[in-house]
């Protein structure tokens, strides 16, 4: 039996390498989003083939159709061709970053959503400021105090449950009309975004509130806070340098998945303060029903929201290694 185990080759220690990297969350989550994005392309592409009427048509739109736009059109859809090569031919382009041609707009779809693309990071990413900023000040100073939780879940139950455009044009109607201290319309510096920004971010901010306020009370009656408190830490310093990690898994959940929200949210905060960006261009392309536009701007959003979840899986790990050591193959 010895001469036999013997005789069985172990394995290299390469191989035990390359296993570890392969099971390795970071490597399954990227696996996953990868999955994720295929899938988002392929739908895109079955939302043409399975549309009602002729695929030219569909990709028309609302533009006169000529003979030779039509013989363009297939062409550059390869509709000539079999299923499954217009399927590849689609990935391909996809992939490199070609969507296509709006035909009513007259121009390149991927160019167009660059275009728009940075309006609409910049609303989004300080709307996710302000969410943040007033979820973590809001649940600092509140866990715990039974008065003062009672008085922030009102508040976060009425901002939860107010519109974003109807907060929007509240604050467009004290703070632009009636004091004038910010811009109607445009995207004019830093003073165009603020209140976009507050009527998005108030109400995603709200309910990341709730969940860290009550991840925190519960952190604060765990046996590592009691021996904080011995060293003669602040209640306030105890919250924020000691408790808040603890409680701030389910929050980043949350957050990463709310940000999802804030991208369809300023679909309409764009049309309420006239602002350029995805929303805008996604509703005109809806309404003239510019396909190629459309198709672009969800494979677009499914491609930031796959980077994001990526991002706050990896960030679990930083937040609380007892993962990052559970999830280590042996």
């Amino acid at each position: 039996m010895s001469q036999i185990a013997a005789s069985i080759p172990s394995r290299r220690p390469w191989q035990h390498s390359v296993q570890a990297v392969l099971r390795s969350p970071v490597t399954v989550r990227i696996a996953t989003g990868l999955l994720v994005l295929w899938a988002a392309i392929t739908l895109s592409f079955l939302a043409v083939q399975l549309a009602p009427g002729d695929i030219v048509d569909v990709l028309i739109g609302e533009q006169p159709s000529t003979p030779a736009l039509e013989a363009a059109i297939r062409l550059e859809w390869g509709l000539d061709q079999p299923l499954y090569q217009q399927y590849l031919l689609y990935l391909w382009r996809v992939l490199h970053g070609d969507f296509g041609r709006s035909y009513i707009l007259n121009t390149d779809v991927s160019g167009l959503i660059l275009s728009q693309l940075w309006p609409t990071l910049k609303l989004t990413g300080l709307a996710l400021v302000v969410s943040l900023v007033f979820a973590v000040g809001l649940a600092v100073l509140t866990a715990g105090r039974p008065w003062g939780a009672r008085v922030a879940s009102g508040i976060e139950l009425v901002l939860a449950s107010t519109p974003s455009f109807w907060l929007g044009i509240v604050l467009l109607f004290v703070f632009s009309f009636t004091l004038k201290l910010f811009p109607v319309a445009g995207d004019r510096g830093f003073s165009s975004l603020v209140l976009p920004a507050i009527s998005l971010g108030l109400a995603q901010g709200a309910v990341i509130g709730q969940v860290l306020r009550q991840g925190l009370e519960r952190a604060l009656e765990e046996p590592f806070a009691l021996t904080v408190r011995s060293w003669g830490v602040s209640a306030f310093a105890l919250r924020l340098r000691h408790g808040l990690r603890h409680a701030a898994l389910p929050a980043v959940t949350l957050a990463g998945w709310l940000f999802g929200g804030l991208l369809g949210g300023a679909v309409i905060t764009e049309q309420v303060f006239g602002r350029p960006g995805l929303g805008r261009i996604t509703v005109e392309a809806v309404l003239a029903q510019d396909m190629p536009v459309v198709l672009a701007v969800a494979i677009f959003s499914a491609f930031i929201y796959v980077v994001l979840s990526t991002l706050v899986d990896l960030l679990y790990l930083l937040i609380d290694p007892r993962l990052r050591d559970a999830r280590t193959p042996r």
